[in-house]
């Protein structure tokens, strides 16, 4: 954005200048030349840019064009399904649902039906009759004393610091509205997080909100906010999607003195949170500190997330339940196509399994130990549309969330800015400019109303393939093309 206002100005000045040599030739001439004579030398002579010194003055046509790059790609390039990381198409879905604008689509798919991963839904010509309200999930094992209800559909993991006071507190005021939960992030608990809305409290692997001075878990700290009225559940992120096996990272940009009192960290540093836990280092370690959360928060539902690396350490943690018969309340299974607004590009490229296949082995080894009973599985990457929630239910989730999602119905515009501090539509900022656009008693009914009707495509989804509630979901409900061959999930 501010590329794009500084290319405007220049465009201005270069404006200005033409007219004034229409209006005034002579003087304009000369005033147009001994500038250009001006830029040419500064040109020659620099020594930063290869470009201006061999093409002076015209070389920086270059520069006011990359200024405006990304703009001009997203509006005029791209067309509306070959758009990264999310298309025009979800985009325009997601934002009409969220302002309840026209939410249909006309003259047919604009998809190529015969690509190979083409996915689509077996239907019935004996559908059933649409459910009156979407069914909620008890999560909760036999060692949960205090279950709970969840919605379907629900806010991702994004922390404070990571998004702005206003994105936070309009997220949660949509979850309190729409009877949903928000997901802290591993950022703490912020005031802007207490309106009301059902939180799940992340604990990642700088414990911020529950951190020693040398950056270790404190106990009392944890107990006092888990016991907190307004916090749900428990959720350990061992790993995200967007950077397994890298920490989180929080810019010095974005890291003021209220985000740094709320983490327990100076202010004005770039933040990195390990790569691990210090509080376990295998798989009885992590699942005893899951017992030792469960009686702190006094039975709320603990549950961990993860995305998949090694499957035999999946494999491992499985045995271990069995072994010990502690099991969490929950898995959050996140794919490497997962969101973030700062990692490097190596780990958000090449590093994690993709959301399907995790989700997919992570269902079949919880079968394989007969402990998908007691545990429920929450998945979270990419899940924007009605038939994202139902291919995820198909293969074996209980629950979905969403984060971009949840970001674009506030109004994102997918600028790709969110590691700069100088996100357009004050999303994922802190600088005050920015922040003051996005005004809460407006965007959070937009969150509101992008559950409620995402959840209502769904059940029209699931009478249309003749299932008269998820339970009767299955893996044959959907098939994808693999090598020019159609074949289900099962």
């Amino acid at each position: 954005m501010r590329e794009a206002l500084k290319f405007s100005f220049i465009a201005l000045i270069i404006l200005g200048i033409i007219i004034c040599v229409i209006l005034w030739p002579l003087p304009g001439f000369m005033v147009l030349a001994a500038l250009l004579v001006s830029i040419g030398f500064y040109d020659i002579f620099q020594k930063k840019h290869t470009i201006l010194r061999n093409f002076p003055v015209v070389g920086h046509m270059r520069f006011l064009l990359e200024m405006i790059g990304p703009e001009l790609h997203q509006y005029f390039v791209e067309s509306d399904t070959d758009g990264k990381p999310i298309d025009r198409n979800h985009r325009s879905y997601i934002y009409e649902r969220a302002k309840e604008e026209r939410q249909t689509h006309p003259f047919g798919t604009e998809l190529d039906l015969n690509q190979d991963d083409y996915k689509w839904m077996q239907h019935s010509i004996y559908p059933a009759k649409k459910m009156e309200t979407s069914p909620r999930v008890m999560i909760g094992g036999k060692d949960c004393r205090q279950p709970y209800s969840a919605s379907l559909f629900n806010i991702s993991a994004m922390s404070f610091g990571a998004l702005s006071k206003n994105a936070v507190e309009a997220l949660n005021l949509g979850a309190k509205a729409g009877g949903f939960f928000h997901d802290t992030g591993e950022g703490g608990i912020s005031k802007y997080h207490l309106k009301g809305g059902d939180l799940v409290w992340e604990i990642g692997t700088g414990y911020f909100g529950c951190r020693s001075e040398d950056g270790n878990f404190d106990p009392d700290k944890f107990k006092e906010k888990a016991n907190w009225e307004q916090v749900k559940m428990i959720e350990v992120k061992i790993s995200q999607g967007a950077k397994p096996g890298h920490g989180g990272v929080l810019p010095a940009a974005k890291n003021d003195e209220e985000i740094a009192e709320i983490r327990g960290v100076k202010p004005h540093t770039v933040v990195l949170s390990p790569p691990g836990h210090s509080a376990f280092n295998n798989a009885k370690g992590l699942l005893e500190y899951i017992q030792q959360l469960r009686e702190l928060s006094n039975g709320k539902p603990i549950g961990f997330k993860l995305c998949i690396g090694s499957k035999q350490e999946f494999i491992d943690i499985c045995e271990e339940m069995v072994k010990t018969g502690i099991k969490p309340d929950f898995i959050t299974v996140d794919g490497a196509e997962g969101g973030t607004g700062a990692a490097p590009i190596d780990f958000s490229n090449y590093v994690g399994m993709p959301w399907e296949d995790a989700l997919i082995f992570v269902v079949d080894t919880l079968n394989k130990y007969k402990l998908k009973q007691e545990i429920k599985i929450i998945t979270a990457t990419k899940i924007f549309t009605a038939f994202d929630i139902f291919k995820a239910l198909c293969i074996g989730a209980d629950v979905c969330n969403s984060a971009r999602g949840m970001m674009l119905a506030l109004g994102c515009i997918q600028a790709l800015k969110c590691n700069t501090n100088e996100c357009p539509t004050g999303v994922a900022t802190n600088n005050p400019k920015f922040v003051r656009g996005l005004v809460v008693s407006e965007k959070w009914k937009r969150v509101r109303n992008y559950h409620k009707n995402i959840l209502e495509d769904f059940l029209e989804l699931l009478a249309a393939s003749g299932c008269k509630s998820p339970a009767e979901m299955n893996r044959s409900l959907i098939y994808r093309k693999v090598d020019k061959q159609w074949t289900s999930y099962t």
